[in-house]
């Protein structure tokens, strides 16, 4: 049967043809870092997840374009301490690599123990625990070659290199500093790669703001000396041309060779609204790479991305989409659906026609361990979100637009009213409170557009009353701060044991 379908859909592919053109960001909302490989005509990536669990999320694509949650690869506390992890810390930019039949991925724990390594013989199923690499910093890679393993990463602004065992993390060789880019600042996200007789170094510089680019340098050998290519940045949207782009903040790439012998780059990215502002977090973007006759990348054609890109690509293979529509009845939550730090996994239960969230005591601005709260990511400027839910005395439950401890809007239900609330940094306020409600079920609905969150509830699902709208802007990165982007969360705090039953849970892009 396996050969068969595997039959079929070779035979899919072939009658398509090449594709032409897609959207980008390819993943959309709150997924930075992006790390590519490729397994013949798959491809697996990875992006950060910061303080949230289960972490790093792991899609799988056939050409590139269209990708879908496969899983994540942290899903044990053995694999992933969060106490105390905030928007800064937690999991730093992974890197997935494989090498004959094994698949590896390597990152940092900034609120833990630094580097490690996991490793899987099948990406959609369990990882290995971690073994931990004795090399300090951050943005750390893999590059398998002539049979080494060589590590690379960011001590101190400075690209190291070193030999390891990727199985045990034992260093083979001392750290030796081979690049420290163009005069960048924050030079870090190394991946190394080779190809026609070179070894090229990728990294990123600028920091992950609007300033953030892509430079490449090369070498003969592994260990340098590197030359810078003469065209650095090869991307980046810090330049008059890109100035009025939407796009902006491009960087922290990955190449990848396709099975037809295509190259092509992964990217970070951010889309502004509202002004000069961002609130979905660091996207997914990709690229075509060629390489011109000198032996350098050229990204797109002038280094620059586009929304639309009109360009050749692999055949296009659709993905399925996450639902749109959860009735916790019978359906659980996918692979899009995260925890706040370690969760406390007993305040969570399906009740046959509800998820079920007992309070632990803990509110949304804890900052050392997890409140019960369970969310996905914004995905789009212009969105729709709603809940439905009841509750007993005691406590507070509701929908929450989550930027982290110190900056979210909540509208939620407590003592038979439907509240309001937003936490800015040392501010607190209930901005409004309806009273009483005139049924024990409550639909909470947001809407998002890009200057104004809008807060609304119903007591039947069908007629909706508007609370009150509260500015974008004050959930930015921008003014934040941070690494994420908005999650919507639902939640339940207030005496503990005490529980709100949530029976379903919809999102989904308001088209313009």
């Amino acid at each position: 049967m396996t050969t068969l379908i595997s039959l079929l859909l070779a035979m899919t592919l072939a009658a398509a043809g090449p594709g032409r053109g897609y959207d980008n960001p390819v993943i959309k909302g709150f997924h930075p870092d992006p790390s590519v490989c490729a397994v013949g005509d798959d491809y697996y990536l990875v992006n950060s997840s910061f303080q949230y669990f289960p972490g790093v999320p792991i899609f799988h694509s056939k050409d590139l374009v269209n990708w879908k949650q496969i899983g994540h690869v942290l899903t044990r506390r053995s694999q992933l301490e969060l106490d105390g992890a905030l928007s800064w810390g937690g999991i730093y930019a992974p890197t997935i690599r494989y090498n004959e039949g094994t698949f590896y991925m390597v990152t940092t724990n900034c609120s833990g123990k630094g580097n490690f390594i996991v490793h899987t013989d099948d990406p959609t199923g369990e990882w290995s625990d971690p073994v931990w690499v004795d090399i300090g910093g951050i943005d750390p890679s893999l590059f398998f070659h002539q049979g080494k393993c060589w590590y690379t990463g960011t001590v101190d602004g400075r690209i190291v290199l070193s030999e390891i065992d990727p199985m045990t993390g034992k260093k083979l060789t001392g750290e030796k500093e081979i690049w420290r880019g163009t005069g960048g600042r924050y030079p870090e996200g190394p991946h190394l790669y080779f190809k026609d007789g070179w070894y090229y170094l990728l990294i990123a510089e600028g920091g992950t703001e609007y300033a953030h680019k892509i430079t490449i340098a090369r070498s003969r050998n592994i260990d340098g000396p590197y030359e810078g290519c003469p065209d650095n940045p090869i991307l980046t949207h810090c330049k008059m041309s890109t100035q009025g782009s939407q796009i902006q903040g491009l960087g922290h790439g990955d190449l990848v060779q396709a099975s037809d012998g295509t190259w092509w780059m992964t990217c970070l990215g951010f889309r502004r609204q509202g002004g000069d502002h961002h609130l979905l977090g660091r996207e997914t973007f990709m690229a075509p790479v060629e390489w011109n006759k000198e032996g350098w990348p050229v990204v797109n054609g002038n280094g620059e991305l586009q929304l639309r890109m009109d360009v050749p690509t692999l055949p296009q293979v659709k993905q399925e989409a996450a639902q749109s529509h959860i009735d916790f009845g019978k359906d659980k939550s996918g692979y899009e659906w995260v925890y706040l730090r370690n969760p406390f996994l007993g305040n969570y239960s399906f009740t046959g026609n509800s998820l079920r969230l007992t309070s632990n005591g803990k509110d949304l601005d804890e900052t050392r361990v997890s409140p019960t709260f369970i969310g996905r990511r914004q995905e789009d400027i212009f969105f729709k979100a709603v809940t439905s839910l009841s509750t007993e005395a005691g406590v507070e439950a509701g929908l929450s637009v989550f930027m982290d401890a110190g900056s979210h809007y909540d509208i939620f239900v407590e003592d038979g009213c439907v509240k309001v609330r937003y936490r800015l940094g040392e501010m607190v306020h209930l901005v409004k409170a309806k009273a009483p409600l005139e049924g024990e079920r409550v639909w909470l609905k947001v809407e998002g557009n890009e200057y104004f969150y809008i807060f609304s509830f119903s007591d039947d699902g069908l007629e909706y009353k508007q609370l009150c709208q509260m500015n974008t802007r004050y959930l930015s990165s921008e003014t934040a701060s941070g690494f994420t982007g908005i999650v919507l969360g639902l939640y339940a705090t207030g005496t503990p044991g005490k529980h709100a039953d949530f029976y379903d849970f919809d999102y989904s892009m308001i088209p313009r």
